[in-house]
């Protein structure tokens, strides 16, 4: 690049000149932006998922870390960003990109993002959002319905009141989780005679006081990895997120979970919480709820649910019943940037009891008081965006009905998509939907029959190879860039769990239809037969002594 000929003069005007509204429609920088949104639009549209380029070559274009001394005019950074960051990014809105909790956003997000973006509004105090503050209140007031369904004086006594929170909304799944979690902790080791409480003497003291060794959240062998953060964080230490067994639908077992918190009270360590999952993050399954409000309940220990995926199926008539026992958690994790189509990222989590974030609570002089309306008093992030504003708009723009559309539509694609793969001959469905995710590989016919008639160890040696095979043709088709399944690994009970490598497929982008689907299939079939000679498939035909695969 020739810095003389681009450098823009750095003075305090053209500076103050970057913070100013263009001056008409037709100014350059209007220009540009419709430029910029004819491009965004052709690559929204574009159905290839990414270009088959390699992430090190990209890599080139951004490996220069000088701060230019020299300012550049808007328009190069801007052909920049639409040639080397626009073009070489993952089409996530694509109809075949179907691996990812990532779906095409609604029309209207991009316009109502620039009104939230030029705004600039900081949640973390009414002086620098004003307006937001109560729309940010209302709409967790809207999901809190959603989930709890209290009655309308219970809304109309909390939904602003200053000392109290239905909620808190933060940048994801991760934050609402460890802010659910820091909570049971503040309220379970608790302020009592002359202890002061663990918020303020520490771990260490509030396990002395309380007479225990150790502390634990308990959660099923499919927990998202979030949890183990928060434990981190938390103090807690990451061993005592306690893994509970699965059944062969990668729900939690019951009886499990009984045994393992009789282990905690012979070991005297004391769980302060119970997480429930409603859409398991490699499976999309849902725990028995209403059976672990129960346990929890019996044990006084809070019970928080995980339904950062699944909690918008609530919208459905049809399925919201698979929920049933969510509405009695002290907590509920959701992901707007998920099922409720918003941008990356907003999470938000919902108490049942109004007080519950007093246990949390900060406050600084300058700027969250005590008995102010300021949000940040509550939440584990000062600054944060007004994405309440693009939560807002999504609920009254698809409503109720719309939202009940997108989630049925998702389960019955993914009900349909297994019943295909459960009736063709070259491919094996590992794990049935529940809501809108399922798992699958490819095992032909002949190596079916081989592994249901093999022992332990022939199942394990051919299901080894079948793992890199898989694991082969998920790169294979991800470098293609015509669609993105992921790929995780799972333990089902059919082959003793023994740990196998699956395909995995989320359903929730209202454009993947049935037919992009077959087309997923058949790329891969294409794969496999372009693997011919490949020693994993001629080590495959050993094993199952066929030569028919």
């Amino acid at each position: 690049m020739n810095k003389k000929s681009t450098a823009v003069e750095v003075s305090m005007e053209n500076l103050l000149r970057i913070f100013t509204v263009p001056e008409a429609p037709g100014s350059t920088l209007s220009r540009l932006e419709n430029d910029i949104s004819a491009n965004l639009a052709g690559f929204l549209q574009d159905n290839i998922v990414a270009e088959e380029t390699d992430l090190v070559k990209i890599e080139r274009d951004f490996n220069d870390t000088k701060i230019p001394e020299d300012a550049v005019y808007v328009s190069e950074q801007a052909q920049f960003l639409l040639d080397k960051v626009v073009a070489q990014s993952v089409h996530t809105s694509s109809p075949s990109f179907v691996g990812h909790m990532t779906s095409a956003l609604p029309y209207f997000m991009i316009p109502l993002s620039k009104i939230m973006i030029a705004l600039n509004q900081n949640l973390v105090k009414t002086e620098t959002s004003k307006a937001f503050t109560p729309l940010e209140r209302q709409v967790l007031g809207m999901l809190h319905r959603l989930v709890y369904a209290q009655p309308n004086d219970f809304y109309d006594h909390w939904l602003h009141d200053s000392h109290r929170h239905l909620g808190a909304f933060c940048s994801g799944g991760t934050v609402a989780n460890i802010t659910a979690l820091w909570a049971a902790r503040n309220r379970a080791f608790g302020p009592d005679g002359d202890f002061a409480g663990i918020t303020r003497s520490g771990v260490f003291a509030a396990m002395r006081h309380y007479g225990c060794e150790g502390m634990a959240v308990l959660v099923s062998e499919r927990g998202h990895y979030s949890l183990s953060k928060a434990a981190d964080v938390l103090g807690i230490g990451r061993d005592q997120i306690v893994t509970v067994e699965t059944d062969g639908h990668n729900r939690i077992r019951p009886d499990a979970l009984r045994a393992k918190l009789e282990q905690l009270k012979q070991q005297n360590i004391r769980p302060f919480a119970l997480v429930g999952i409603a859409g398991t993050t490699e499976t999309g399954n849902i725990d028995p709820l209403d059976v672990l409000a129960d346990i929890a309940e019996e044990h006084g220990i809070h019970f928080h649910v995980d339904g950062a995926w699944g909690g918008p199926t609530l919208f459905s008539d049809r399925y919201r019943g698979r929920l049933k026992g969510i509405e009695r958690a002290d907590s509920v994790t959701i992901d707007a940037h998920k099922q409720l189509y918003v941008p990356m990222g907003v999470g938000l989590v919902l108490f049942r009891d109004p007080s519950a974030l007093a246990s949390i609570e900060h406050h600084a002089q300058y700027i969250i008081r005590k008995g102010s309306k300021d949000l940040g008093s509550a939440t584990l992030e000062g600054s944060r965006p007004g994405m309440a504003m693009l939560v807002h708009s999504a609920l009254k723009i698809i409503g109720r009905r719309g939202y009940a559309l997108l989630i049925d539509n998702g389960i019955d694609l993914a009900r349909r998509f297994a019943d295909r793969i459960d009736a063709l001959d070259d491919f094996e469905l590992v794990s049935e939907p529940e809501l809108n995710i399922l798992t699958y590989r490819w095992v032909p016919a002949a190596v079916q029959d081989a592994l249901r008639d093999a022992d332990a160890e022939q199942c394990r040696q051919i299901n080894d190879v079948l793992n890199r095979i898989t694991r082969m043709i998920q790169k294979t088709q991800r470098e293609h860039g015509k669609a993105f399944v992921s790929r995780t690994r799972l333990t089902p009970d059919c082959y003793g769990h023994q740990l196998i490598t699956v395909f995995r497929v989320v359903l929730a982008n209202p454009l993947t239809t049935d037919a992009v689907l077959q087309d997923v299939i058949q790329e891969q079939r294409e794969i496999v037969d372009a693997m011919a000679g490949n020693e994993d498939i001629v080590e495959l035909h050993r094993l199952t002594q066929t030569s028919t695969l």
